[in-house]
């Protein structure tokens, strides 16, 4: 009887990318299979995230309820990997002694060494180490998983803005070699994935060497190279720093038609002064001119960005200048938190001033406009014919299935099953506060 993995994730594209890796590893090395029963699980693993406050917490949180499932049956492994492991460690089992196993987001290729320790050990293995570029060369062949893919080009960053862990949890950015992106992504493409999607903490800084040259290739030649392949369709990115947003990659929107409609460009503040307390490396004005270059390349462009709410000091006129910025550059999505200082952090330093209440008002205010601009969007696009990747069964049924646009809009809209994993026109007939709904555009006999 196979043995049984159950896997929690919490974060972002990356950690879900890292799930599915720990996942594989496991599967070939000790032959298990996934299961959502945690009751009948071998194998209880939670990837966390410690970017939000009181991540710790939550992790500790979810341990307590695991518990009794290690008490139950005590031959049963816990582990705890991502970044919260990355930066609390030893001390992750010292407080939760039930916890076998504790690993990085750069060890977890070693999970099968880590599992075998603890068993014969009976102790906790522990592994939060930087190996770098090893974990990638550790990896089970990459497997599809539906028609879309996510490929990590890099790990880390080294930006070091003054209210980011992930420096010290993923460590500083190291780039793949070319020729392995362009091979995982061949044998995703020889699988049938029709959509990659590239990630990496600041994935725009990618620089990956070039065979023997001594060259580097970057992000946007690497878009140049994934559009000759046949199979491949459409290329997403994810996430982008706007200091190292280049002419280039403003090019690719105007001269490859397979980059999708759709760009997440983490701008944080709108006021120079806030900017300059974050260490990010670009003014307002440096920011806006990219977005008017970029909506020039591709004018039908959606456009997402993070925004945090409350920085230490930030003032009334500091947010007024955020919301300007919103209106200016035309957002239709964005991710946005009320500040929290995360512990070891230079902004972990600094007091923080602005009162819980101020921060709630001023989150409310921000996220508000964002979905009045998303609407605004959505309404734009009724009457309009979009090109869908056809991803699944729509939630509700009835005959509907569902896919995404180039701008990352999901639609659902009445079409034989077959079209799963399909590109097809659809014509947007209603927008909904979370997808759009469509009528099937049937091909010419």
């Amino acid at each position: 009887m196979s043995k049984k993995l159950y896997l929690i994730t919490y974060g972002c594209q990356m950690n879900d990318y890292d799930s599915a890796k720990m996942a594989s590893v496991l599967d070939a090395s000790h032959g298990y299979t996934r299961t959502q029963d945690a009751d009948e699980a071998d194998l209880l693993l939670l990837n966390t995230c410690s970017v939000r406050e009181k991540a710790q917490e939550k992790v500790f949180s979810e341990l307590g309820r695991w518990k009794d499932w290690k008490a139950a049956k005590p031959d049963r492994v816990i582990g705890v990997g991502g970044c919260v492991a990355s930066q609390e460690g030893e001390a992750i089992a010292k407080r939760a002694p039930m916890v076998d196993l504790v690993f990085g987001p750069q060890t977890l290729h070693r999970l099968p060494e880590l599992l075998d320790t603890t068993r014969r050990t009976h102790k906790p293995a522990v592994d939060i180490s930087f190996p770098e570029i090893e974990k990638f060369d550790r990896l089970p062949e990459p497997r599809a998983e539906g028609v879309t893919a996510f490929v990590s080009i890099m790990e880390g960053c080294s930006k070091y803005c003054t209210f980011c862990v992930v420096p010290y949890t993923r460590g500083t950015e190291v780039s793949r070699p070319l020729d392995d992106v362009l091979t995982e992504c061949a044998q995703l493409v020889d699988q049938g994935v029709k959509e990659i999607n590239l990630l990496g903490q600041n994935v725009n800084a990618y620089r990956g060497p070039m065979g023997k040259s001594g060259e580097l290739c970057d992000l946007a030649l690497l878009i140049t190279y994934l559009a000759r392949f046949d199979g491949l369709k459409r290329i997403r990115y994810t996430t982008s720093h706007p200091a190292e947003f280049t002419d280039a990659l403003i090019d690719s929107f105007a001269d490859e038609p397979k980059l999708a409609s759709y760009l997440h460009l983490p701008v944080q503040s709108g006021a120079d002064r806030i900017l300059g307390m974050m260490k990010r490396g670009y003014t307002r004005a440096d920011y806006l001119a990219k977005i008017k270059r970029i909506r020039a390349a591709r004018p039908d462009i959606s456009l997402s960005s993070d925004f945090i709410v409350g920085f230490p000091s930030e003032s009334d006129l500091d947010f007024v200048e955020t919301m300007d910025l919103i209106a200016e550059a035309g957002f239709d999505g964005a991710f946005s938190f009320v500040y929290s200082p995360r512990p070891g952090t230079p902004a972990s330093n600094l007091r923080d001033n602005v009162p819980p209440e101020v921060k709630k008002q001023r989150l409310s205010l921000l996220q508000n406009r964002i979905r009045g601009l998303d609407t605004e969007f959505k309404e734009a696009l009724v009457g309009s014919r979009q090109t869908v990747l056809v991803e699944k069964i729509a939630k509700k049924g009835g005959g509907q299935i569902a896919g995404r646009t180039s701008t990352n809009r999901w639609i659902n809209f009445e079409a034989p099953e077959s079209l799963i994993g399909q590109f097809t026109d659809v014509v947007v007939t209603e927008s909904q506060p979370n997808s759009l709904r469509g009528r099937w555009v049937a091909p010419t006999p």
